[in-house]
């Protein structure tokens, strides 16, 4: 069931209109990822069990024995992790279709927003899945091995990020990747000059940064080349316009026709990933209920900095499935 034949037909829909749930799909992205990793679905839900066959067919390797069993150091190759993630979100999503469960918007972080485009009927899964291995190919590529840093920063506003960045690119090419929340910023580039960056965000704002265990650093300048590759086999493949809105990375702007999707999926590579404005975005359009489909909590708790008007929940595996159902059932 695609959420377009949903439209009209959502058991919420009998909700009185003042306490009707406006609900959003948000996707999380790289670094969500873990052993065991739907496996709770896989062996549950036979939808779900029909996606990771589908995802296993189209890259030609065992999917489910990746995520399931690992080891840790080849889920954690971008080039694995990324049709993972994916395969996982779409499993889960099953769930919440299955249950009338529909939403009025969709959004991803960055890798997520592919998560979201599938779910919005934008595109195939089997072709989102060779698309996002490749996106990860092309991005371990582009930035080489060993030569970039990705760190988050804490508690310092993103104006003064910004500018540390700035003074920093004369050591090379460093910026602001990721807005997360109003405490959180992740920065990225290349090595020397992101240690200049943390240095001087240390030194003049006694700022705390965050490692994180990412050598590409994605939504960077460095990454044009991948998002070039990218596009010539985006072009390959049927893009539709999409059944709800994405509200996307690049503009955190409400986006529907396969043009922009198209050109959001490309433009992200190099660009930041503008969180905190991507769900400010989505409240200002009506929704108080955001629903994060995929393994961990990342975006759940980012939610919490930056909001306090809306409910929010996660679907991970069949258990935090159920609650959803059961909480937004009873309003």
């Amino acid at each position: 069931m695609s959420l377009r034949s949903m439209a009209g037909s959502s058991s919420l829909d009998r909700t009185p209109e003042k306490s009707r749930p406006r609900v959003a799909f948000v996707f999380p992205g790289q670094g969500s990822q873990c052993i065991g990793m739907g496996k709770l679905f896989y062996e549950t839900d036979p939808e779900a069990k029909q996606v990771f066959d589908a995802a296993s067919a189209a890259l030609g390797f065992d999917l489910p024995a990746l995520c399931f069993d690992g080891p840790n150091t080849r889920l954690n190759l971008t080039e694995n992790t990324q049709p993972a993630m994916l395969t996982v979100s779409v499993a889960a999503l099953r769930g919440l279709i299955r249950a009338d469960i529909a939403p009025l918007a969709v959004a991803g972080h960055s890798l997520g927003e592919w998560s979201a485009v599938v779910a919005a009927g934008g595109m195939e899964f089997s072709d989102a899945v060779r698309l996002v291995r490749k996106r990860g190919q092309y991005m371990q590529e582009a930035a080489g091995t060993g030569h970039g840093i990705v760190a988050a920063v804490l508690g310092v506003p993103r104006d003064a990020i910004a500018q540390a960045c700035q003074t920093a690119s004369r050591f090379g090419i460093v910026c602001p990747a990721n807005f997360n929340s109003p405490r959180q910023v992740v920065i990225a580039g290349e090595s020397e000059a992101v240690e200049e960056a943390l240095r001087l965000i240390h030194e003049q704002h006694k700022g705390r940064a965050v490692r994180l265990p990412v050598s590409v650093p994605v939504h960077t300048p460095l990454m044009a080349k991948a998002a070039e590759r990218l596009a010539i086999d985006l072009d390959l493949v049927d893009i539709r316009d999409l059944d709800v809105p994405l509200v996307n990375n690049v503009h955190a702007e409400s986006i529907r026709s396969r043009d922009d999707v198209r050109a959001s999926l490309l433009a992200q590579l190099p660009s930041p990933v503008l969180w905190e404005d991507s769900i400010n975005t989505l409240v200002s359009m009506g929704i108080n209920v955001f629903i994060e489909i995929g393994p961990g909590a990342v975006l759940s708790r980012l939610m919490k900095s930056i909001t306090t008007k809306v409910r929010v929940f996660s679907v991970q595996d069949p258990e935090s499935l159920h609650c959803v159902v059961e909480a937004l059932a009873n309003g």
